[in-house]
């Protein structure tokens, strides 16, 4: 299950770095560059932190293929693709969700605190979109007022909670996903934003 999510994480981050590049309108090469610091670079950061080298991706090609694979995916099919803003939030959204669980295990795999793994999970979830904003020109939603890793937290949260319930681990790994998930859209739908300190 662990590594499934991981799977899918990587695939949605590829997806929405794919989409972005391209409504930058970079050239083939950029856009799969985009795409892969999207999809591995927060969870690069984790292991980097952690200890853990060489970081996951270079011990295993399928991430490489499945990155390699989204991005040509997300090319042939961008016409198919009539609300581009709405579907790079969707897949943005599905990775941070997918993200925040796998890099709390990974905390939890090398014995740290539930607080560090939750900073882990933070971490693997959006420091990918940040290396991707700041290439791309964009000020990363991370550093804007926009519920972002508050959501990446507060699953966080749920997940140690749920764990202490009599609920399947699988089980656990999916209702706390889909907490950030929907944390996520229900701020942007209502337009719920961290307290602004700066007068207009």
């Amino acid at each position: 299950m662990f590594y499934t999510f991981d799977i899918l994480g990587t695939i949605a981050f590829a997806i929405s770095g794919v989409l972005i590049a391209m409504h930058k309108k970079m050239d083939v090469f950029g856009i799969l560059i985009i795409a892969f610091v999207t999809a591995i670079g927060g969870g690069t950061i984790r292991d980097v932190i952690i200890g853990e080298t060489p970081v996951s991706w270079m011990k295993d090609m399928n991430y490489t293929y499945v990155i390699i694979a989204s991005t040509v995916f997300a090319i042939v099919f961008k016409n198919k693709i009539n609300y581009l803003r709405t579907t790079l939030f969707l897949f943005d959204t599905i990775g941070i969700g997918l993200f925040t669980l796998v890099g709390i295990e990974k905390g939890i795999e090398a014995n740290l605190h539930p607080i560090i793994c939750i900073a882990l999970g933070t971490i693997s979830a959006c420091f990918g979109g940040v290396i991707r904003d700041i290439l791309c020109n964009e000020i990363p939603v991370i550093f804007r007022k926009e519920i972002y890793a508050t959501a990446c937290i507060i699953g966080g949260v749920f997940y140690f909670i749920f764990k202490l319930l009599p609920i399947d681990n699988n089980l656990v790994f999916i209702i706390s996903g889909l907490v950030v998930i929907t944390i996520r859209l229900l701020a942007v739908k209502f337009k719920i934003a961290l307290p602004n300190i700066y007068k207009n």
